[in-house]
């Protein structure tokens, strides 16, 4: 009966390990797909930049500065996206900065909409996934370990 239990043992670590590096390459997916969309954004900011529209046409400062954040987080992400476990704090980071912004950004649709203008809710709940996803797939806490133990 032991030996039915040891095995019963190893085929429970077994699925669990698997299911671990399951976990951990969609979690690195998920990391490079959103950094890369956030790097992306540096095509946007070179056009705003570039031609001054974001002074000449459409009269906001904040722009060019909103962009800026977004693509340090993606390179960053990218990063984390090698070994996850290593970067939790950052991941972190990025998901509770996607979902306030997202939460900013539904106050200032309904605002415009109260107002008579027209806002796209989309980006609201892109923004909203992004950090949901990666809260979810947020690596669990490393276990502490004593000094010179490795």
């Amino acid at each position: 009966m032991d030996s039915l239990d040891e095995r019963l043992l190893d085929s429970q670590q077994i699925r669990s390990e698997e299911v671990n590096v399951k976990r951990e390459r969609l979690t690195q997916i998920v990391l490079v797909i959103v950094g890369l969309l956030n790097v992306s954004l540096i095509y946007f900011l070179y056009v705003d930049l570039r031609h001054s529209s974001w002074l000449l046409e459409q009269k906001n400062e904040t722009e060019p500065m909103f962009l800026s954040f977004f693509i340090p987080v993606g390179i960053f992400l990218i990063v984390a996206a090698r070994r996850p476990s290593e970067h939790r704090s950052m991941i972190a980071l990025a998901a509770w900065w996607n979902i306030s912004h997202s939460v900013v950004m539904a106050i200032q649709t309904v605002e415009a909409r109260i107002h008579g203008v027209h806002r796209n809710f989309a980006d609201v709940v892109i923004f909203l996934v992004i950090g949901v996803v990666l809260l979810a797939l947020l690596p669990a806490k490393r276990e502490a370990v004593a000094p010179g133990v490795a």
